[in-house]
């Protein structure tokens, strides 16, 4: 039904049908997921939840001096300030707050402080670990200011930290790839 000249022009010449090392390459970028380390919203997880930590440090820093927020707190059986005991606990959780701060930062290329990637990467899953420990004991609270407030804001805090701890290497660090020799421990 075609010419010989109609399917040969339809084909092209010969040179055009095989695509050079240049445009083979660039068509494999072309499909490759745009999928990079940028990690460009870990620094916005990073402070928000280094904001809502803060918070948390307040609140905890706030028993401490002896306000009257005793009902909002460790159970809520201690309406008003809390005992000497127990402010001394809620002094030093608000040092552990403070801590967990400068640790979230760290992991999130934000970093006060500067730690080794290592104390931020498992620093924050541990973070992690004790935030859903933390929800689960607000959730099971008698007091309704732990349930109502304290449990949605933990619970806020620790999806916050799954984002934060389950994103990728630090801008600038390129991940290693399946079959590469490339280890992510440096050379002594």
């Amino acid at each position: 039904m075609f010419s010989d000249d109609t399917e040969r022009s339809s084909v092209g010449t010969p040179s055009d049908e095989i695509p050079t090392d240049l445009e083979a390459t660039k068509m494999l970028d072309d499909t490759k997921p745009r999928h990079t380390n940028a990690q460009p919203d870990r620094p916005r997880v990073a402070i928000a939840m280094a904001v809502g930590l803060l918070i948390v440090a307040a609140f905890q820093a706030a028993l401490t001096f002896g306000a009257p927020l005793g009902a909002a707190a460790q159970g809520g059986t201690n309406p008003g300030q809390l005992p000497d005991a127990l402010r001394l606990v809620t002094g030093l959780s608000t040092i552990v707050w403070l801590f967990a701060a400068l640790l979230v930062l760290a992991r999130g290329g934000c970093a006060v402080v500067p730690l080794p990637e290592a104390v931020s990467r498992v620093g924050t899953w541990v973070l992690v670990g004790l935030l859903g420990v933390g929800a689960l004991l607000n959730l099971a609270s008698s007091s309704p200011w732990e349930r109502f407030g304290w449990a949605p804001f933990t619970l806020v805090l620790l999806i916050l930290g799954v984002v934060l701890a389950r994103s990728g290497l630090p801008s600038g660090r390129a991940a290693p790839t399946a079959g590469s020799s490339r280890s992510l421990i440096p050379p002594r």
